[in-house]
C-alpha cells in the first residue's frame, strides 16, 4: 500500500513539473501522446497552409529529438538490460530499422517545409509518417516497454538522462542545431 500511495503522490504532487522526476518510459509515452496530439492538429488545419508549415516543422522536431534520446540513451540501456533475452533484442532492432524509415520522410518534410510548404504530397507524407509513427508506437508501448519495466534497467535514472539529453538537443534546435539529428 505505501508503494502505491508514494506513486499517486508523485503524480497529483502541484511542484513545478521540471522538479518531478518521470521514470524513462513515462517520459517516453508523454512524447508519443504530444507528438499524436500535433498530428491531430494537423489533420485539423486543413487548408491553413501556414499553420500546417507550423506544425509539421514541430512535429519533425519532436519526432527527431525522441528518436535521438532512444537510439543515444534508452535503445543500449535496454539492450544491456535484456542481455540475452533474443525476444528484447529483436524489438530493439526492430524499433531501431522503424526509426530510419520516419527520419527519411522526417527529411523529406523538413525538405519540403523549407520551400514552398506542405502540398498535397506533404499531406500524404505527413499522414504515411503519422500511421508509421502509430505503428512504433503501439510496439513499444505493448511490447517494448513491459519488457524493459521486467527488467533490471534503472527507469527513474535513465529517465533523468533522457530528460537532459531532450534539454540539451532542443537548447541545440533553438540555436539551428537540429540538422545533425537527421
Amino acid at each position: 500500500m505505501p508503494t502505491r500511495a508514494t506513486h499517486t503522490h508523485t503524480r497529483t504532487h502541484s511542484a513545478p513539473a521540471r522538479s518531478r522526476k518521470q521514470d524513462a518510459i513515462a517520459l517516453l509515452k508523454a512524447d508519443h501522446k504530444a507528438v499524436s496530439g500535433l498530428f491531430k492538429e494537423y489533420d485539423k488545419a486543413e487548408d491553413d497552409r501556414a499553420r500546417k508549415v507550423e506544425l509539421a516543422t514541430e512535429i519533425c522536431t519532436e519526432l527527431t529529438i525522441h528518436a535521438a534520446i532512444e537510439e543515444e540513451i534508452f535503445y543500449p540501456q535496454a539492450r544491456e538490460a535484456f542481455g540475452d533475452d533474443e525476444d528484447g533484442v529483436a524489438l530493439l532492432d526492430e524499433a531501431e530499422v522503424e526509426h530510419g524509415s520516419l527520419k527519411v520522410l522526417i527529411a523529406q518534410i523538413e525538405e519540403a517545409m523549407d520551400g514552398a510548404g506542405p502540398d498535397e504530397k506533404t499531406d500524404a507524407k505527413v499522414t504515411v509518417l503519422k500511421e508509421y509513427v502509430e505503428h512504433h508506437v503501439k510496439e513499444e508501448e505493448k511490447e517494448l516497454f513491459p519488457k524493459v519495466r521486467k527488467s533490471e534497467m534503472d527507469l527513474a535514472e535513465v529517465g533523468e538522462e533522457l530528460r537532459a539529453r531532450k534539454e540539451e538537443l532542443k537548447a541545440e534546435g533553438a540555436n539551428g542545431g537540429m540538422q545533425h539529428l537527421t
